[in-house]
């Protein structure tokens, strides 16, 4: 009788635990366990990438490096069939260089850059209201601290753990970042 009892508060704990998880207040070991909305506002849940490489970029339509998004759309072009995917996420965190809406964003993407890779909604990337995975992104990072500004890179693994992280003035065409792209990919 005794066993049977530490037995159901033992399984009682671990449904407890389980549906803690379900609620994000599990601790979180990779940067594809985060639930998001995309740029129409729907619910994106990472785990969906598992398997593929991910880059990560804070982006923003009114910078001196927004030129990249050229450059980010040929290099998710290249290598999306092989299992790779770019998240754009925009951030109005660096002077004030994405005001708009997620539809202002969306339309400028599509109409000036033919963006077709994912975008999620608009979030904090740094300070006291930063997003859960850019929080988790900038805490693991074999280079800690904040984003330092737009256009900042996170390459993430097949397991979603991150493998680089490329500052601003690193072009998506940089050898730097394909050749991480490509070792990730032939794993």
């Amino acid at each position: 009788m005794k066993l049977t009892v530490l037995a159901l508060a033992a399984l009682l704990f671990a449904s407890a635990g389980a549906a803690l998880a379900d609620k994000g207040d599990a601790k979180v070991d990779n940067a594809l366990a985060f639930k998001m909305k995309d740029i129409d506002g729907k619910d994106v849940d990472l785990a969906q990438y598992k398997g593929k490489v991910v880059l990560f970029v804070n982006v923003a339509s009114k910078c001196g490096y927004t030129p990249q998004y050229e450059g980010l759309e040929k290099l998710y072009e290249k290598y999306k069939a092989q299992g790779f995917v770019i998240i754009g996420v925009p951030a109005n965190n660096f002077g004030g260089q994405e005001p708009g809406s997620d539809a202002d964003i969306k339309q400028f993407c599509s109409s000036k850059y033919s963006v077709t890779f994912p975008m999620l909604s608009k979030v904090s990337v740094k300070g006291d209201d930063i997003t859960p995975l850019y929080k988790y992104l900038t805490t693991h990072a074999k280079t800690t601290g904040d984003v330092k500004w737009n256009f900042e890179k996170f390459l993430v693994n097949k397991q979603g753990e991150i493998v680089g992280r490329y500052g601003s003035k690193v072009t998506p065409e940089s050898k730097d970042l394909t050749g991480a792209i490509e070792a990730e990919l032939a794993k």
